[in-house]
């Protein structure tokens, strides 16, 4: 999909949009008395204040590249979204919504990202439930990844790690398959953009990398990918997922160095055991194979084992709890130029995951998680909708001395990250009510181990407040 069809098809929607939100009102009525086309339209305005320091690895090295420590930022960030959604029935929804970010650097001072920055397309979909008597569900456009995968946090979160959370999208086709009434099986294809095709505003943004790998100098590091996922239940008692897909990157520079377009197939396994009411587990293996347009073999692996206990919230305050041991393989070798061929390589998970700080810290390039072994507990209480007290904490271990935290140690450090979000407002949704206020506290401490080379803590702080109507 290129830049002009982009246009054609988002141009083509927000006519849609507006042209039938006179006329959707009751003009056109189906069998059940509903409107056969209804329109609804929104937005949200998130509100955050980000301050770090020492964080390792801040971006600047990109990929298999030795970054320094990151120094004091102390940043605002405004994000509006609105939005429009045209429905038919219960089958059918075309969505559209567009988004800006814009900031205040209150140290380091500079203007980027500032006020007006850019208006981008951050959803651009079609989707259809149901269809054929409940056989298949489509969607098709731009969509985001985060928590649109079928819980498969661990090689879907983020299509665009560059520009952080100001959007979370990828373009996508996503078919679900219900072969059974306990198997579905899923068929995607993907693209993500080093550089948005379709934007309007200032220059300032133009050479921000989406991908966050290839800089402001070669905004050429697109990457895509297509796969299929089998979903069983099982009697609700062992649910499973098996699933294969491939990955394709585009070559770019970095450094004065040349980073190969490379390929890569994935095959992994997730089982989800209930034992209680309050008890499950998770078990993932997953590994990779492939080759660089050098020539280089290219593999890697990963395995996650948890184990989860959660109190059924009846009121009051509910208690979970949490264990469980994220690996990644690594290669010794990630900071030479032609290194790195070993390490995993985290697909389209390249998002928060349990860190904020560690984002910037992966040395790897921005949310690029690889050569690590994250023991991490977990625990809390839900207090209900919006209503979330959490504490986290572990040690990180480097599976590989790659050198690249400058020291030459295997353990990476301890983390710890405490979280807390909790409503200010909220709106009935039974009565159809839509305005409604959250906010968020959020605290990380990275104590740095012998990997790096300075026991300097590294902080990260962060305010939020979102409204929503």
């Amino acid at each position: 999909m290129n830049k002009k069809t982009l246009l054609a098809a988002a141009s083509a929607a927000a006519f849609a949009l507006g042209a039938v939100a006179g006329e959707a009102d009751g003009a056109v009525v189906d069998a059940g008395g509903r409107p056969a086309l209804e329109f609804d339209a929104g937005a949200d305005l998130r509100i955050r204040q980000e301050i770090m320091d020492n964080v390792a690895g801040l971006p600047g090295g990109g990929l298999h590249f030795r970054t320094p420590r990151g120094p004091y930022r102390n940043q605002m960030r405004f994000r509006p979204r609105v939005w429009g959604e045209l429905k038919s029935g219960d089958s059918w929804r075309l969505y559209l919504r567009l988004a800006d970010e814009f900031r205040w650097n209150v140290r380091p001072k500079n203007k980027s990202n500032t006020f007006p920055d850019e208006l981008i397309i951050d959803n651009l979909f079609i989707e259809g439930k149901g269809l054929f008597d409940g056989f298949m569900d489509v969607k098709l456009g731009r969509q985001d990844l985060y928590r649109n995968m079928y819980g498969l946090d661990n090689l879907f979160i983020d299509g665009t790690p560059g520009d952080g959370s100001r959007t979370v999208y990828t373009d996508m086709l996503k078919t679900d398959l219900h072969m059974t009434d306990d198997g579905t099986l899923s068929l995607f294809m993907l693209h993500n953009w080093d550089e948005s095709p379709v934007r309007w505003g200032t220059h300032r943004s133009r050479h921000r990398s989406l991908s966050g790998l290839g800089g402001t100098n070669d905004l050429s590091m697109d990457d895509w990918g297509w796969g299929g996922i089998w979903s069983s239940k099982a009697g609700d008692a062992l649910p499973y997922q098996i699933f294969a897909m491939q990955k394709i990157t585009e070559s770019f520079r970095r450094g004065g160095a040349k980073i190969p377009h490379a390929r890569r197939e994935l095959l992994g396994a997730k089982v989800v055991p209930q034992l209680t009411e309050e008890v499950s587990l998770q078990l993932e293996a997953m590994g990779q194979v492939g080759r660089d347009g050098d020539g280089a073999w290219l593999s890697g692996w990963s395995t996650y084992t948890g184990v989860k206990w959660a109190k059924k919230r009846e009121s009051g305050a509910a208690p979970f709890a949490s264990a469980a041991v994220h690996i990644m393989s690594g290669d010794k070798n990630a900071a030479e130029e032609n290194g790195g061929h070993h390490a995993w390589d985290p697909m389209w998970s390249r998002g928060v995951n349990d860190s904020e700080s560690m984002l910037y810290g992966t040395h790897y390039g921005t949310a690029w998680w690889s050569n690590m072994a994250f023991l991490r507990l977990e625990g809390g209480f839900d207090f209900g909708r919006a209503h979330r007290l959490s504490l986290l904490s572990g040690p990180m271990f480097a599976m590989a001395d790659d050198g690249l935290g400058g020291d030459g140690g295997h353990f990476k450090g301890y983390l710890n990250r405490v979280r807390y979000d909790f409503p200010l407002m909220l709106a009935d949704k039974e009565k159809g009510e839509r305005f409604e206020i959250v906010g968020q506290l959020l605290a990380e401490l990275f104590n740095p181990g012998d990997y790096f080379e300075t026991d300097k803590p590294a902080w990260f702080l962060r305010w939020q407040v979102e409204v929503r109507f």
